[in-house]
């Protein structure tokens, strides 16, 4: 069955809570937003939908801050993007398998100190896309920075999810964050502070929830979650297969610039080589499989192929179907 056909099959019907449109509605006044921002795929029988918690304003010099200027500079050019600080995607994804609505972690949630003010826009864009917080059974975070897991420190969200909600976390990463190391990471000031305050007081309140993983996690049918570390030691993706097909959400292994130029350190990556080896490890299986990769901080909706160019690779961004 082809993308098109899928997404006019299960994942527009009202049984699985989600809402296939990925455009406004016509007969809308005054629509919220021009763009909805989500796309829905279908993996084999599992419902995938990507949603935007918006854009994170970051300098430039993070996407590679071992990179020579000029070639940094350069790519930046050739994407025609601001040389000095550009608008990075933040995405998180839902999907539905096996009776369980688990969400693939959580946005920024709220934190003025930083100015980023276009970000943290999670609990209103699943409301928009017809899906109750109450609905969700499981979260699987694939790491612990705050724009993962601030959109659980919101006020009044803990109160709308579940009581019985289960939340699945690398156990190497809730260690790393008793005493998170920050000395091998280049962000700009203000952020190791933010991190370190968001990781903690999600881990005061929600230590109940979480089902902690060493390696690997069987969340659901077709959805297993894998400890990758480098990004963070505790950072994991999520594999999702069903009849044939393939989906990765590779959390924040791979950045837009990590095709081409995958030996590039990203400025929040705890463990800079290690983060590249995966990199280059995760885009090797991706090109070799042709399954789908979603990633946090590609632009949305971030759903796309990986092919070998050269000693690196490519991103293929699918056509989108609407």
């Amino acid at each position: 069955m082809s993308q098109a056909e899928a997404k006019r099959g299960t994942m527009g019907q009202q049984k699985s809570g989600m809402t296939q449109n990925n455009t406004s509605q016509p007969g809308r006044l005054r629509p919220e937003e021009l763009v909805p921002s989500r796309y829905a795929v279908r993996v084999g029988e599992i419902d995938v939908l990507v949603v935007s918690d918006g854009v994170l304003p970051l300098p430039t010099a993070m996407l590679g801050h071992n990179a020579d200027p000029t070639a940094r500079a350069a790519w930046l050019k050739d994407m025609f993007l601001p040389p000095d600080a550009f608008d990075w995607a933040l995405n998180v994804v839902v999907v539905r398998s096996g009776g369980q609505t688990i969400l693939i972690d959580a946005g920024l949630g709220l934190d003025p100190d930083l100015n980023l003010p276009r970000a943290g826009q999670l609990t209103k864009r699943l409301e928009a896309a017809g899906i109750d917080l109450g609905s969700v059974t499981d979260i699987v975070l694939t790491h612990m920075h705050m724009d993962h897991v601030g959109g659980l420190l919101v006020d009044g969200v803990k109160e709308r999810l579940r009581p019985d909600l289960r939340i699945h976390v690398a156990a190497a990463e809730v260690k790393f964050w008793e005493a998170p190391d920050f000395s091998r990471v280049s962000m700009p000031p203000g952020f190791p502070d933010a991190l370190r305050a968001a990781a903690k007081r999600f881990t005061e309140e929600y230590r109940s929830h979480l089902r902690l993983f060493d390696e690997e996690q069987a969340v659901a049918p077709g959805v297993v979650a894998t400890r990758t570390g480098g990004h963070t030691p505790g950072h994991s993706v999520v594999r999702v297969a069903s009849g044939g097909d393939r989906l990765m959400f590779a959390g924040d292994a791979v950045f837009a610039v990590g095709f081409e130029h995958p030996d590039w350190y990203n400025g929040f990556e705890h463990d800079p080589e290690e983060a590249a080896r995966v990199r280059v490890r995760l885009l090797r299986e991706l090109a070799e499989t042709g399954g789908l990769l979603v990633a946090t901080h590609l632009p949305f909706p971030s759903v796309g192929h990986v092919a070998v160019e050269g000693d690196d690779f490519r991103w293929v961004p699918v056509f989108w179907d609407y």
